[in-house]
């Protein structure tokens, strides 16, 4: 009997719908397995499902293609949210407390319902992350079995327009259940960023057509914001500019040598003369980093506030970002990299483009309950259950000088996770048909 759980992630972007499974051993590892993604135009704007049909017929097929190499029925999902309108706000609650007992669990879960609680005009909230307690007015980084008379608690409320979430419902209304709502950007910034880059640093995720930018602050989320800029703004522009077919433009942008610095080589690519498309992707770049960088004086922070930028999506790959980036910022940029919890078993799906889903699966792969899963193997009536179908790549076993170690004591729960647990409840979808 197979002993794993597997879990099923979504991503739902602006150029593409990527559908990926992992595996979860009862060691604990975590494995990506199977990757599909379909490729879509004008069905998802901003990262907002537009043609909801038309993305339900996609994820069906996904989800077909996932279920004939595994061997199995998928019957949840998790799925990202992400899209123009998600941004920040600023919540904060006060609270008199009985000195004579300490604070529970169960008191900061309820001070965080409070927290949500505070409506923002035309925006639902998707999920709420504490940034600082102050018991007695003194800074505490876990209140609970703290003995005080007063907690305020100031939050960040992650929001978005309804329409997010309510044509993702729409779209997975085909009897596949939802397991969970992931907010894209957060998922991002646990699995990508560092302990001591969390400190101070700028994560920004450069997609088709949007931009996230996530500051983090001594040790968590100051402040996230996305923005309506992205890679596709480039290749319209040279499609526009130069009037050729958008593909054809994409290709050309793909294929220029450091397009951001002066003195292109002039070579004639499908037509297109290089040094004229470069000129068209500076233009657009300078704006695209200046918006970047405005970031940090509507955070209320300046570039000593923090270290370190952190670059992923399908759009940081553009020659010379990273660079220019730098040169804007003074501050060290560098390339992000898929979750190092996870173990990737078929090379050829290590790529930029998909550091959001796979962030996803190791957001779910830490949620999801001992017993779960996302796909329900097939049994043949003879006994033989099919095995899903493998890479090349063996799996790397223990060394002789690194045995197995049994009978662990069991991974201390953390305040954040015993949190989490006590307000799970909040942030799940059980919404009425519309």
């Amino acid at each position: 009997m197979d002993k794993n759980q597997y879990i099923v992630a979504f991503e739902i972007g602006s150029s593409k719908i990527v559908g990926a499974v992992a595996e979860k051993s009862p060691t604990g590892m975590v494995s990506v397995s199977h990757l599909v993604e379909e490729r879509l135009s004008n069905c998802v704007r901003y990262g907002c499902v537009q043609n909801v049909e038309n993305v339900k017929a996609a994820i069906n097929r996904i989800i077909k293609n996932i279920e004939d190499q595994v061997g199995g029925d998928v019957t949840q999902v998790y799925i990202g949210v992400s899209g123009r309108s998600l941004h920040s706000e600023v919540s904060e609650v006060n609270r008199s407390l009985d000195a004579s007992k300490a604070i529970s669990t169960d008191t900061i879960a309820a001070i965080i319902r409070d927290a949500s609680r505070n409506p923002i005009k035309n925006f639902e909230t998707i999920a709420v992350v504490p940034r600082t307690f102050l018991v007695d007015k003194n800074v505490t980084a876990d209140p609970v079995g703290v003995v005080g008379s007063s907690i305020k608690i100031k939050a960040n409320l992650i929001v978005a327009k309804p329409t997010i979430k309510q044509n993702l419902t729409r779209v997975m209304s085909f009897g596949i259940n939802v397991k969970d709502y992931l907010v894209t950007p957060l998922a991002v910034g646990e699995f990508v960023l560092t302990d001591s880059e969390r400190l101070g640093c700028m994560l920004v995720d450069l997609g088709a057509e949007t931009t996230t930018v996530s500051i983090y602050k001594d040790g968590s989320l100051a402040y996230l914001q996305t923005l309506p800029l992205g890679g596709r703004n480039i290749t319209r522009d040279i499609s526009n500019g130069l009037s050729v077919l958008e593909d054809t433009a994409e290709r050309v942008k793909k294929n220029i040598n450091n397009p951001l610095e002066q003195g292109v080589d002039n070579i004639v690519i499908e037509g297109v003369n290089s040094s004229e498309a470069a000129n068209f992707i500076a233009a657009r770049n300078r704006e695209i980093i200046a918006n970047i960088k405005n970031q940090l004086n509507l955070a209320g922070m300046t570039a000593d506030d923090i270290r370190t930028i952190v670059l992923i999506g399908g759009g940081s790959q553009l020659q010379g970002l990273a660079k220019k980036l730098e040169e804007a910022t003074k501050l060290t940029v560098r390339m992000g990299h898929y979750p190092q919890s996870l173990n990737i078993l078929n090379h050829s799906f290590n790529r930029a483009e998909y550091i959001e889903a796979f962030c996803l699966l190791a957001k779910a792969a830490a949620e999801i309950q001992s017993g779960e899963t996302c796909i329900t193997r097939r049994n043949y009536d003879d006994g033989f259950q099919v095995e899903p179908t493998r890479p090349a790549t063996p799996q790397p076993t223990p060394q002789p000088d690194e045995p197995i170690k049994k009978d662990k004591k069991p991974k201390k729960t953390s305040f954040w996770q015993r949190l989490k647990g006590k307000a799970a409840d909040m942030f799940t979808e059980d919404d009425a048909d519309d």
